[in-house]
């Protein structure tokens, strides 16, 4: 009975701790939140933003002339908004590139239109060309033997066939309570994708240990060489055998490949000073590519008639850029203090990059566009950064924070760096914010949590502890500095949308952009708003830039 008593006075004293350990009552104001919610969700120009920027301006590779326009008009656009300091950062991106044609058809055993995308920076095949196609198997060095000598004016296929089974209705997914359950956990469950992995994961966030990853692509660059230099005319690829994993999915690998003729296409040319000098690259849709395996299989010839015309920018001036404007604040104690709102502006080249990612770079315009026309009065100065380069290696936002904040190398502070409130990214997708990522910042919890109760009713419940990656955020986080990614449905993006041919805007579901817009726009004004800035974690060590 002792025992039982002392246990319970133990219970007691543990539970009197955690209550006045617990944070503070944040002081929210529900009058302006109230504002931000009715401008957002009743006179949303959300997706008017996301048609100029896909339909229009779309695609926006980096380096490219489309995205310099789309950039001109975002800029007009926040100052047509009573935005300030509406600029453009600059930072060296290398040669820049665009496609100006392409077509292909199989004209020999018969004639099949070919659905395809060619590899960005790839070269053009300088007209017009017709080609016997050849698959060629290299798993070493040693293979090259076998093909030398016969490759001169062949299009080359180099992956084998694949098989191509049905979705099983997993097309779209939408978080449920076992997403949820998962998300309160930390780190994410091994082999389940999704949540706990960016929106962006790329082959080599998938890959299994020990597959050797640098010893193949060594052998795919000395391959490459060979194929040109044996003056092969050009090559086709079926795409990734990564897995585009339907989120969620408990589904094998086989069954959680997309196909349907979307396309993924990959391999991409250098932007130095050699650029254009490989052989043009394109990925077929798998059911096309796989009927040229077969067919070859059976010893009968196929001919391909292939035109790709492409279009290299030299780097005279920067062709690497940030957009950038801001609402000032108007404490005069806190005006100096910034909330950042981040989306990657920029796009890969096989469709019009609307759900990757004209959709949050939208998001952060249309809630500085709902702030300013509610007339918020926000004490922090909350400024807008659309990202250049984040494709390439979250270029854009890393040389932003390296000129701004501090170089992660060594870890020396710039004085900004003390005056960033808050970052807040998107870069999921389409889908409805059903929460936020913490990135391990288990301080912040209680804060968010709060901030979330309003927007309840929105389908906003999570506050996540796992730290997600391969976004621009992380340029923040890997400083020390407070930045998060919203936690959205992934709707199509991992099974149709992202880097393929169909990320185009009829894929945008506008319900839930205009609560997306509507939601960052609270966060921001929160964050803008509370007596202190969020909280930090301590601060990391210098990192040598990854590779």
């Amino acid at each position: 009975m002792i025992r039982v008593v002392r246990a319970l006075l133990v219970a007691l004293s543990i539970s009197v701790a955690a209550l006045t350990a617990q944070s503070p009552a944040e002081k929210l104001d529900y009058s302006t939140i109230a504002q931000i919610r009715d401008e957002g969700l009743n006179h949303s120009q959300v997706m008017e933003h996301i048609s100029w920027l896909s339909d229009v301006y779309g695609p926006r590779l980096t380096g490219s002339p489309a995205i310099m326009q789309a950039s001109d008009w975002a800029l007009k656009k926040f100052n047509e908004w009573g935005l300030v300091n509406a600029h453009r950062e600059t930072w060296a991106f290398g040669k820049g590139w665009s496609l100006v044609r392409f077509n292909a058809h199989m004209t020999e055993p018969q004639v099949q239109p070919l659905i395809g995308f060619p590899a960005s920076w790839t070269p053009g095949t300088k007209g017009v060309v017709t080609a016997e196609v050849v698959r060629v198997q290299v798993d070493s060095e040693a293979d090259f033997e076998k093909y030398r000598g016969k490759l001169a004016g062949k299009i080359i296929l180099t992956q084998p066939e694949r098989r191509v089974p049905m979705l099983e209705g997993l097309m779209v997914h939408r978080m449920g309570d076992k997403d949820f359950a998962e998300a309160a956990t930390t780190p994410p469950p091994r082999g389940r994708g999704g949540r706990g992995r960016s929106a962006n994961a790329t082959d080599d966030d998938t890959a299994p240990a020990g597959r050797g990853r640098g010893a193949a692509q060594t052998l795919a660059a000395k391959t490459a060489q060979f194929l040109k230099s044996e003056g092969a005319v050009a090559v086709f690829n079926r795409g990734s055998d990564a897995i585009m994993a339907a989120v969620g999915s408990d589904l094998s690998t086989e069954q959680q490949r997309p196909d349907g003729g979307t396309i993924f296409p990959t391999g991409t040319g250098s932007r130095g000073a050699d650029a254009g000098s490989g052989l043009p690259t394109v990925t077929l849709a798998v059911e096309h590519y796989n009927r040229m395996v077969r067919v070859l299989a059976k010893g009968i010839p196929v001919k391909v008639e292939l035109n790709v015309e492409t279009r290299f920018y030299d780097e005279t001036t920067p062709n690497g850029f940030n957009t950038i404007a801001e609402m000032p604040g108007t404490d005069p104690k806190l005006k100096d203090e910034v909330v950042l709102l981040g989306a990657h502006f920029d796009s890969v080249s096989a469709a019009t990059g609307a759900t990757d990612n004209a959709a949050g770079s939208a998001a952060m315009m249309e809630a500085m566009r709902i702030l300013k026309t509610i007339g918020a009065k926000p004490r922090r100065t909350i400024r807008v950064a659309l990202w250049g380069g984040e494709e390439e290696g979250l270029l854009g936002s890393r040389a932003y924070v390296r000129e701004h904040f501090a170089d992660r190398a060594t870890m020396s502070l710039k004085p900004e760096h003390a005056s960033l409130a808050a970052y807040f990214n998107s870069d999921n997708g389409t889908g409805r914010v059903r929460g936020i990522w913490l990135q391990g910042n288990m301080a912040v919890r209680p804060v968010f949590e709060q901030w979330i109760k309003p927007l309840a009713d929105l389908g906003v419940t999570a506050a996540g502890p796992r730290s997600v990656t391969s976004t621009d955020h992380v340029a923040f986080d890997e400083v020390g500095l407070p930045g998060f990614q919203f936690m959205v449905d992934r709707l199509e993006y991992n099974s149709r949308t992202h880097h393929s041919n169909m990320d185009v805007y009829d894929r945008v579901q506008p319900d839930d952009m205009v609560q997306q817009a509507t939601v960052i726009a609270v966060f921001a004004y929160n964050a803008a708003m509370r007596d202190e800035m969020l909280p930090r974690k301590p601060l990391p060590n210098p990192q040598a830039p990854s590779k």
